[in-house]
């Protein structure tokens, strides 16, 4: 019997940042199926020539567990958003900035809309070999965010009347906030009618990431970097934003607090007063 190949992966390198919320989402499905049902996380996931044993150990614990809880929570929150703006603008371009493994896209798909991943060349090498394209409608960009030919390449692709949907999951807190504002700005410009969602927090929050994966990045000087203590200074940042809007992370798309633990509950409330974990929204 013929076995399939699995694709290995590196102890630290980029490719191990890739699985992190990937493997999340997994343990998630595993422990939470009420909740959250991800198929192609662990489809990808047994693909892997990789040790999950101490990621294991450290996501099976109450703190690991909400961890696994916060990534799957953000992709329903994203996807939600996705969902609405389809509804009203069906054949409108999908864009994943800093997409991973990501899926959202075909989790979303409507057989209409066009879908772009975006990252570094590195990663989009992997995501070929693990999370090839499914249908001709989608397609990875390989280029740097801070490199605006990518939104050439999707005026190019799809009318800009279409409409577009961007969407950053656990991406911003790597760039510093004046690269953020850059690209947002530019953005609006354009795409206007497009909308972007993203997640966010404090500074406090930020500062409490250092101490994991944002270390792990080499990110140091948090204040640089960008957090946000309200979302509202971001309409200072051009005329060209029609709104901006956030809701909670974990209670302002589907309320899970119920259906958790009494101490997921008590983080909860810890992300939602003292960290402002949010879901940003902005109208261009």
């Amino acid at each position: 019997m013929e076995t399939t190949k699995k694709y290995h992966i590196e102890k630290n390198t980029v490719q191990e940042t890739l699985i992190i919320p990937l493997f999340g989402r997994k343990v998630c499905s595993e422990h939470f199926p009420y909740l959250f049902k991800d198929d192609e996380a662990e489809r990808i996931c047994n693909m892997l020539d990789y040790d999950f044993a101490e990621k294991g150990k450290k996501m099976e614990s109450a703190v690991g567990l909400f961890g696994a809880l916060e990534v799957a929570q953000r992709q329903f929150d994203l996807a939600w958003e996705v969902r609405s703006y389809l509804s009203e603008h069906p054949a409108a371009s999908v864009v994943n900035l800093g997409c991973g493994l990501d899926d959202t896209f075909r989790k979303c798909d409507n057989g209409k809309c066009l879908g772009f991943n975006i990252d570094m060349p590195d990663v989009i090498s992997v995501r070929k070999e693990l999370l090839p394209p499914f249908n001709e409608r989608e397609q990875n960009i390989a280029c740097d965010l801070n490199d605006f030919s990518w939104m050439d390449k999707i005026c190019a692709a799809n009318d800009v009347k279409n409409g577009a949907v961007f969407f950053a999951s656990g991406v911003f807190y790597y760039f510093k906030t004046e690269d953020v504002k850059n690209l947002v700005c530019k953005m609006a410009e354009k795409f206007p009618g497009s909308v972007l969602v993203f997640d966010s927090c404090n500074q406090r929050g930020a500062k409490l990431m250092t101490k994991t994966w944002l270390k792990e990045a080499g990110i140091k000087d948090v204040g640089a970097f960008f957090s946000l203590e309200n979302e509202s200074v971001l309409k200072e940042w051009s005329p060209l934003f029609k709104s901006v809007s956030s809701k909670s992370y974990m209670r302002g798309y589907r309320d899970i607090y119920k259906d958790v633990s009494f101490f997921h509950k008590l983080m909860i409330k810890f992300c939602d007063k003292s960290v402002r974990m949010r879901i940003v929204k902005i109208c261009f």
